[in-house]
C-alpha cells in the first residue's frame, strides 16, 4: 500500500482557508472576498465528441444531435481532474446530458488545492461553477432550463454553496443551477487551533434541489457533520435527499487511487477504498434524482 503524508494538512485546505478570512463579515461579503483572490477563466468556444483519446482537460462533451439536451457541471475534488472525472462524463452522455467538466486548477497553474499556498477558495470554486453555468446556456444545443450540477469532495462542498441563496446573491448574475449532487462533501468544518473561524457549507438557506451522498467510514469529511443539518433542513421542507453507503470511505469512486493512505489535516489516519458497487449505484441515484428535479423545472 502506497502511504502519502503531508504532515498535517491533506484534505483540501483551500476549503479549510476559507475559515481564515475575516469573521466579523458577512457569509456574503466572505463569498466575495475568496472569489476574488483568483482571476476569472476562459472557457471552452465549443462542444466536442468523448473519445478514449480525450485529454484530461476543461472541456463541453455533447451527445450526438442537435438537441437541445439538458447539461451538467462536473466540478473536481481538491486534487483536481482525476481519471473518474472521464467515467462520469462518459455516464452523463450516455444520460443524455452535455457535460462541462470545469477545471478551477489547471488553467490557473495548480495541480491540486489539497495543501497551500492555494487562493482558490470555495467561493472562487461557486462562481466558476455560476459562470460555467451561464456559459452553458449561450449554446442552442444546451436546454438553458435544465442544468444541474455534480461535485466531488472539494467541488461537491462548493455545490453545497451552490445550492443557498447567499451564494446566488454573492457570486451568481440571477442564473441558478436546476439541482445539484455533491458526493462527500464537507458539510461543515468546526475549527481548529491553525484555522480557528468555523465554516458551515451546508447551511439553512439552502433552496434548491440537493443530493448528498457519504460514505459511513469517511473520516475526511465526516457524514456526522452532514446528517444533523441535512435532517433540520428536510423538516423545514428544503428539497434535500441523502443516502449513505454502509462501510464506504471517502472517493469510493476513485480508482486511480484505490489503497491510497495518508494523514489528514487532522491528523487522522484515512485510506481510500474503491467500490465498483457503491459507484455504480451512486451514478444511478445521481441521474436519477437530476431526471426528477430538472425534468420538474420544465413543468
Amino acid at each position: 500500500m502506497k502511504t502519502i503524508r503531508l504532515n498535517a494538512w491533506l484534505f483540501g485546505i483551500a476549503v479549510l482557508a476559507f475559515a481564515g478570512l475575516a469573521s466579523a463579515q458577512s457569509f456574503e461579503q466572505q463569498l466575495k472576498a475568496g472569489a476574488k483572490l483568483s482571476s476569472d477563466l476562459t472557457f471552452p468556444a465549443e462542444a466536442k465528441a468523448l473519445s478514449i483519446f480525450s485529454a484530461l482537460e476543461m472541456a463541453i462533451y455533447k451527445p450526438e444531435g442537435v438537441g437541445p439536451f439538458p447539461a451538467v457541471v462536473l466540478h473536481h475534488s481538491c486534487g483536481g481532474l482525476r481519471p473518474e472525472i472521464r467515467e462520469w462524463t462518459k455516464a452523463s452522455i450516455d444520460a443524455g446530458y452535455v457535460v462541462f467538466v470545469l477545471d478551477s486548477l489547471g488553467p490557473r497553474g495548480l495541480k491540486t488545492n489539497c495543501y497551500p499556498p492555494s487562493t482558490v477558495y470555495p467561493s472562487r470554486g461557486v462562481k466558476d461553477a455560476f459562470q460555467a453555468l451561464d456559459h452553458l446556456k449561450s449554446f442552442t444545443f444546451v436546454d438553458s432550463n435544465r442544468v444541474g450540477f455534480i461535485g466531488y469532495s472539494w467541488g461537491a462542498t462548493v455545490g453545497l454553496l451552490l445550492s443557498t441563496t447567499e451564494a446566488a446573491r454573492a457570486l451568481s448574475d440571477g442564473k441558478r443551477f436546476g439541482a445539484v449532487v455533491s458526493l462527500y462533501p464537507m458539510c461543515n468544518f468546526p475549527g481548529t487551533s491553525k484555522l480557528p473561524n468555523p465554516v458551515e457549507y451546508l447551511r439553512p438557506d439552502t433552496d434548491k434541489p440537493l443530493l448528498v451522498l457519504m460514505g459511513e467510514q469517511d473520516v475526511e469529511t465526516p457524514p456526522s457533520e452532514c446528517l444533523p443539518r441535512l435532517d433540520a433542513l428536510k423538516k423545514k421542507g428544503a428539497p434535500v435527499e441523502w443516502n449513505l453507503y454502509p462501510g464506504a470511505t471517502h472517493c469510493w469512486d476513485c480508482a486511480s487511487i484505490a489503497g491510497y493512505s495518508k494523514i489528514d489535516f487532522q491528523g487522522t489516519g484515512v485510506v481510500y477504498q474503491y467500490s465498483k458497487e457503491i459507484t455504480d449505484d451512486s451514478v444511478k441515484r445521481t441521474f436519477d434524482f437530476l431526471g426528477r428535479n430538472l425534468t420538474a423545472l420544465m413543468q
